[in-house]
């Protein structure tokens, strides 16, 4: 592992760029309809109790990552195993991101540029910054978070200076009760993003203040989840919740709406600058901790060496994952989530602190 640390406010801004990362611009929790907003805030708070779950099992091992305690847990044979199983999970959130935003600038910016150039150029650019280390990664974080909260308040401005929400839209509130929220949560938002705060646990180790970890992460994560859940509303109240749930990009449609005093308007810009902060600190956080789970598995005493080589097999993957864009939504929605996110995210960690636990009291 590296020697250098990142403080607590590093640690924040790194959460709240990857929680928003590739989730402002796909249609996140849509299906709930004009209740998308109650899908995510109960999304974060599953995720917040699921975060204590992390935390917990990094008080019982300070010093190490996941892929390293997950080996004291469960034994070398096993731990083993399971440490490579989210070496390669971490891989395969980096070519999902990567797709979802080689794809988006396809449909938006590039229709006749191929898609791998557009995945190379984002995915060398992340490597080089992997390269540079957790620091480094840290800091250009805190150079785009102020930057991207700025373009996050113009645009809101905007939107209401175009009167372009209308309230009457949000309604009715639980059309089709409790049933339809909750099951968009346990398909969706518990998952994307909250529950992808599992790879911090590979970056705990790097914090120089152990003791801010938790209050800085939690409020991190509420940070993220009402700003989503604010977005996601206007997105409804601009265009409609049927428009929102059959829209690929529907915060590139809510911005292309915009037309203040015959001037203002074709305000794409704000949304390309937003993919590209959002989509390279998330790919960012997936691979350097794929990298140095990689690196603490098989015992290779410089990371860097593995940057170049676990990046170009992210590169191929986000290209062969799905064959076009509509299956690459629904490998994510329906297969990943079942089969990928939940023994993952949920069953595998609460059943290694429960583990932690029992051998900590014997």
């Amino acid at each position: 592992m590296e020697q250098t640390k990142i403080n607590a406010r590093q640690l924040f801004v790194l959460i709240v760029l990857f929680e928003h990362g590739s989730t402002m611009v796909i249609p996140l929790g849509g299906e709930a309809k004009q209740d998308v907003w109650l899908a995510i805030l109960i999304g974060m708070i599953i995720g917040l109790l699921l975060f204590l779950v992390y935390y917990r099992l990094y008080l019982y091992y300070p010093d190490l990552p996941l892929t390293g305690y997950i080996q004291d847990i469960t034994g070398p044979i096993f731990g083993k195993i399971f440490a490579l199983v989210y070496v390669l999970y971490f891989l395969y959130l980096v070519a999902r991101v990567l797709r979802d935003f080689g794809e988006l600038l396809l449909t938006f910016a590039y229709p006749e540029t191929p898609l791998f150039v557009l995945n190379a150029i984002m995915m060398l650019t992340v490597m080089y910054a992997v390269y540079k280390g957790i620091e480094v990664l840290a800091r250009t974080g805190e150079l785009f978070f102020t930057l991207l909260y700025v373009l996050a308040i113009s645009g809101m401005i905007l939107v209401v200076a175009a009167k372009l929400i209308d309230i009457h839209r949000l309604q009715p509130v639980l059309e089709e009760g409790w049933r339809r929220v909750f099951k968009v949560v346990f398909h969706q938002t518990l998952y994307i993003p909250f529950g992808e705060i599992i790879v911090f646990t590979m970056l705990f180790p790097y914090i120089n203040n152990p003791k801010k970890t938790k209050i800085v992460a939690l409020s991190a994560m509420t940070l993220s989840g009402i700003n989503l859940a604010i977005m996601m509303t206007v997105n409804v109240a601009v265009l409609g919740a049927d428009a929102v749930s059959r829209s690929t990009f529907p915060l590139l449609n809510t911005i292309r709406e915009i037309q203040v005093a015959n001037f203002l308007e074709r305000l794409d810009v704000f949304f390309m600058i937003a993919l590209i902060i959002g989509g390279f600190f998330k790919i960012g956080v997936f691979f350097y901790a794929a990298v140095i789970g990689a690196a603490h598995l098989f015992n290779v005493k410089e990371h860097h060496r593995l940057v170049y080589p676990l990046g170009l097999a992210s590169l191929l993957l986000s290209i062969a994952v799905a064959s076009n864009f509509p299956e690459h939504v629904k490998e994510g929605v329906n297969i990943a989530t079942v089969y990928i996110h939940m023994p993952l995210q949920i069953i595998l960690p609460v059943l290694l602190l429960a583990i932690a636990w029992i051998r900590q009291r014997m």
